[in-house]
């Protein structure tokens, strides 16, 4: 059979949704696709076809070669640039940053090209040079101190009141007759001063008698200053001598130290006589109350009748269950009010002296310790309940004879402590070790760490501070160089050079009273007469004391307003990323997805980077 003419190929049906705008067909050369064709994507729309119209056929011509089969496309997980000048062209085309594009539109023209690239890289400095100036404020961990003002009702603090006489003289005199009779030879000898009828007629009996008791006091000459400190001085002659010396500053007064094998001494001096005297019998005076069994004499007397005449508190009387007792050993019997032991807490919630504590406290001198006791009145400390009395830190003496009112006002101090500032929560993470079992404070741990360099240098405790277990307190008998190692000891603390004042941080939470003080006669001279009667009928109180014998107290709050000083991050993260991100679009004026992209581009150039080294390596070794 004869076969008719050869058809052509039947043209692709058309494409899904091109139906109604046109057909689709290729441009070819010879009637195939080319590969070049199919890159530079020659495809066009012919307009005019709509769906169900026919379309022209082609004239029949020669057979077309058939096409070669298309190369498969393949698709890679991971595709990088070529080249670094593809990767920037690519990234400047594409990128949200702003700028970035001109770098790539002005490539004709050098000029351009050159502003835009500096430009857009002064740009980039800055930015990141305030990024580096936030960064670093941010980990600065500053704080923002913020001030609160709070009323309500308020807790009472607790007072401690002492009576400045450590022992009754009667109770104590058996064993300071010694000292005491050193010290009245030591007066007749250097002062010249009689305290006793019988120190003329016993004068050599007093030599002997001074030797009985180590470190003497005496008096120690002053070496004489240099030449050009003695004009000066000669010229200044005129001038009031407002610290006069003992003597015109010829010598001084103090006694020895030594350390255990006499290798080692200093004189420990005072310019006042009186200073002198008092530390040298404070010295001793330590030594024999070591010695005693119990350091605490018996509290003999009920405090609310014989040292504390009257107590009232929001009008009311005070009781037994509202006070605590201790004993100092300078002090004497202390007597806390409204601790934390107390039954009830007092709690203000008015304000004014009739609203407060109110005390009638007794202040005569006819049995205290006359070479130890100089100071007349009672010692008094405001503190919290959780906290020990540090009478010789924070407390303050009452005058007789006078009424003295005190005022209060809260404060509370609440630091955030960690990166933010050195504070310690409750005293766990500091190296020294809590010696009172009370609330941390930064006076606790600073007499305890003391207490601890004391033991650890010296071999026992000193007798102000508590004892620790296993030790104790310090006494020239067992311990004959404890002097020397106490005073040497003490120098360093002051100066810091024991660490304590470093370790010791403050407590991140502190509760303060500051206090104003008011003070009046009391009582008045028209008063005077009924009132020491009435003492005497109900306290049993002798009127030839008269006023040096009493004082009267008055603590209150003058408001119940108290002021809350709390630490919080001046920048916080959210701060910083805002800060950062107004940063970014000051001078990029992109947002998070442009850092993203940036991130890219930093992990393309690496992987190129990679890649022509790997491939380098390669050819190295064919």
């Amino acid at each position: 059979m004869s076969q008719g003419p050869a058809q052509p190929p039947a043209p692709p049906g058309p494409l899904p949704g091109l139906d109604e705008v046109g057909v689709l067909v290729r441009s070819h050369e010879g009637g195939g696709w080319t590969s070049s064709d199919r890159e530079k994507g020659a495809l066009c729309l012919v307009p005019g076809l709509m769906k169900g119209d026919e379309r022209e056929e082609p004239e029949a011509g020669p057979e077309p070669a058939a096409p070669p089969p298309p190369a498969d496309e393949q698709e890679a997980l991971l595709e990088f640039h070529h080249s670094y000048r593809e990767l920037f062209q690519f990234f400047c085309s594409n990128t949200t940053i702003h700028g970035a594009i001109r770098l790539v539109c002005s490539r004709h023209n050098r000029m351009k090209t050159a502003f835009w690239a500096a430009l857009w890289l002064c740009a980039f400095g800055m930015m990141y040079w305030q990024f580096g100036l936030l960064f670093g404020e941010y980990f600065s961990y500053p704080v923002s101190l913020n001030i609160n003002l709070n009323s309500e009702k308020l807790v009472f603090p607790a007072v401690t009141v002492c009576t400045l006489n450590p022992y009754r003289y009667t109770e104590i005199k058996e064993e300071l007759e010694e000292l005491d009779r050193i010290t009245e030879q030591t007066l007749f000898d250097l002062y010249k001063y009689n305290s006793s009828n019988t120190l003329v007629a016993h004068a050599r009996g007093r030599r002997d008698l001074r030797e009985s008791l180590p470190h003497p006091l005496q008096r120690l000459p002053v070496p004489a200053p240099p030449r050009a400190a003695s004009r000066v001085r000669r010229s200044g002659s005129s001038l009031r001598d407002n610290n006069p010396q003992v003597n015109r500053k010829d010598w001084k007064i103090g006694f020895q130290l030594c350390n255990q094998n006499k290798s080692d001494c200093f004189y420990q001096t005072y310019s006042s006589g009186v200073d002198a005297v008092r530390e040298w019998y404070r010295f001793h005076y330590i030594n024999i109350l070591s010695r005693r069994r119990d350091p605490s004499p018996p509290l003999e007397e009920d405090a609310l009748g014989k040292f504390i005449f009257a107590c009232r508190f929001n009008q009311a009387s005070c009781n037994e269950a509202n006070y605590s007792h201790f004993h100092h050993p300078m002090y004497g019997n202390c007597y806390t009010f409204n601790d934390k032991n107390s039954s009830n807490l007092w709690m203000s919630s008015m304000t004014g002296v009739n609203n407060g504590l109110s005390l009638t406290l007794r202040t005569e001198q006819n049995d205290f310790i006359p070479l130890l006791s100089t100071v007349t009145g009672a010692r008094v400390m405001v503190h919290g309940q959780d906290e020990p009395a540090f009478m010789d830190d924070g407390g303050f003496n009452l005058r007789p004879g006078m009424e003295t009112s005190i005022s209060m006002s809260k404060e509370a101090v609440k630091r955030l402590g960690g990166d933010y500032g050195d504070c310690t929560k409750n005293g766990s993470d500091v190296p020294v070790e809590n010696l009172y079992g009370t609330k941390y404070t930064q006076q606790v741990c600073i007499h305890s760490c003391f207490q601890v360099n004391m033991i650890r240098e010296c071999g026992c405790a000193y007798i102000f501070y508590p004892l620790h277990r296993g030790v104790e307190f310090c006494d020239y008998r067992k311990h004959s160089s404890w002097g020397y190692c106490y005073y040497k000891l003490q120098d360093a603390f002051s100066s810091d050079r024991l660490g304590c004042f470093t370790k010791c941080r403050k407590p991140c939470s502190v509760t303060t009273y500051k206090l104003s003080a008011g003070y009046s006669r009391w009582p008045s001279v028209t008063s005077q007469d009924w009132v020491f009667q009435m003492l005497s009928r109900q306290n049993n109180y002798t009127i030839k004391n008269k006023r040096d014998g009493v004082a009267k107290l008055n603590i209150f709050f003058k408001e119940l307003n108290y002021k809350t000083n709390s630490e919080s991050p001046s920048v916080t993260m959210v701060t910083l990323l805002s800060n950062l991100g107004s940063q970014w679009s000051l001078w990029f004026g992109s947002s998070v997805l442009s850092v993203v992209e940036m991130a890219e581009l930093i992990f393309d150039l690496l992987a190129i980077t990679f890649l022509m080294l790997l491939r380098r390596v390669q050819n190295s070794r064919r």
